[in-house]
């Protein structure tokens, strides 16, 4: 009899232990809110301490969510990994505006003052100042998170940003520390909050500095062969120590920076574009930004540094014995590094959706691939027009008719995945065998 994990999968098991996590530390809140060490002044001050409890919470499960633990990074994938992380830093931000205002307001109300005298006379109190810092933050991070201006940013630009999130954290603590009743009301309630902030923290450390700090100084990552993709990509060739005890996988992707080439704060998630092969990686960029762009120009022997590998969209995750890969754009690295896996002995099917045939990066490998595993290639071009819908549902039905009974594997730009994978909803393709990175903002 099959197991339950082997039943709900790799990526079944993640959302699972996550959801049960959430619950499990939900219940705790709940029962710290019902159960206060001290009675509130009026029912506004209670659900200011409400939304403060939920928003230390929330906050710690936005740091897990950005700290890549591999567990989650590995099965769940960076596609959906960044709309939680989205969706759970807009929920930050309210809870940061209601959480102080509903405060405010139960002193006022129990002073009987105004509520603006009461927010200068708090203002005056250093615990409280360092929340409100620490709001204004989260202001200006959710600002430059809302789709209109995002669009805007480059990305490294946006990056840099997010990086405040990290003093935000600092000063979160600190302020519940210092000001909030429910963490220093009993001894199980500060044991709670520091045991979760630990966790939290501590997967943040070790995960995004000891582990990378010590895999690069294994590895030790150079630069050797830059490759011009035609006019607008390129491919860097790295090799280094050891790197077959890397495990990486095709489909995966590693967090790239080149110290001494860029700032220390630009990193960029590039796909590798070939099969791993346990003596060089080999990641393809096009110029869309300052730091993809000057990787046209990086020595031979430049210093790489690296976190990963990451990602979901391996072989690791299928269910069926055929394949379809879906690329869009420059998200075709990923799914040529795919086409070269072993693991995929099934029938395999391509489609390439680019602007132009000269737009097509790495088609000249994909078609000599499949010719060599006998897959079948359609590249897909021209203009989306009301005539030509290449990810329609009777689009994908004409071009592969057995598509139900494939694996779908889809990387590229965020309007593309959500059209296909509005049509593998429509076609009946069940989740299970969906695996989908998009082009979306992480940090």
């Amino acid at each position: 009899m099959m197991s339950a994990a082997r039943r709900i999968g790799p990526a079944g098991a993640a959302r699972l232990a996550l959801w049960v996590f959430l619950l499990v530390n939900l219940v705790v809140v709940e029962l710290m809110f019902a159960h206060p060490s001290r009675p509130v002044y009026n029912t506004l001050a209670a659900a200011g301490r409400l939304l403060g409890l939920h928003l230390g919470l929330v906050l710690a499960l936005q740091l897990l969510l950005i700290a890549r633990l591999p567990f989650l990074e590995r099965r769940i994938g960076m596609d959906h990994l960044t709309v939680w992380h989205r969706w759970t830093g807009f929920g930050v931000f309210w809870l940061v505006l209601l959480h102080p205002t509903f405060v405010l307001l139960g002193f006022a109300q129990h002073d009987g003052v105004p509520v603006f005298r009461v927010a200068a006379s708090l203002g005056g109190q250093w615990p409280v100042l360092l929340g409100m810092i620490a709001a204004a933050l989260i202001g200006v991070m959710a600002l430059t998170s809302v789709r209109a201006l995002r669009r805007r940013l480059p990305y490294e630009a946006w990056h840099a940003i997010h990086l405040l999130v990290y003093a935000v954290i600092v000063l979160a603590v600190i302020h519940q520390v210092y000001e909030g009743a429910s963490f220093n009301g009993t001894g199980w309630a500060r044991a709670y909050w520091w045991s979760l902030w630990a966790f939290a923290i501590g997967a943040l450390l070790i995960n995004r500095l000891v582990v990378p700090l010590i895999r690069n100084a294994r590895h030790r990552l150079r630069v050797a062969v830059v490759v011009p993709e035609g006019d607008h990509a390129v491919s860097v060739h790295v090799t280094g120590r050891d790197l077959d005890t890397l495990r990486a996988r095709p489909g995966q992707f590693f967090w790239w920076r080149f110290p001494g080439h860029n700032a220390w704060w630009q990193v960029n998630p590039w796909s590798l574009s070939a099969a791993p092969d346990g003596r060089t990686l080999r990641l393809t960029a096009k110029a869309v930004g300052t730091t993809s762009a000057g990787l046209r120009h990086l020595p031979v022997g430049a210093r790489v540094w690296v976190e990963g590998p990451y990602g979901a969209l391996t072989s690791a995750n299928r269910t069926r014995r055929d394949t379809l890969l879906i690329a869009g754009g420059i998200g075709v690295t990923p799914i040529r590094a795919l086409l070269d896996d072993p693991d995929l002995n099934g029938d395999i099917v391509v489609l390439y959706r680019a602007r132009t045939p000269d737009d097509a990066v790495l088609l000249a490998e994909i078609r000599d691939l499949a010719g060599r595993r006998r897959a079948r290639v359609h590249l897909l071009t021209g203009p989306t027009t009301p005539g030509n819908q290449p990810f329609s549902p009777e689009s994908l039905r004409a071009l592969v008719p057995d598509i139900t009974d494939r694996d779908v594997y889809l990387c590229g730009p965020a309007p593309m995945a959500d059209t296909v994978l509005r049509s593998l909803k429509t076609l009946g393709v069940p989740p299970a065998q969906r695996h989908i990175e998009a082009f979306r903002l992480a940090a």
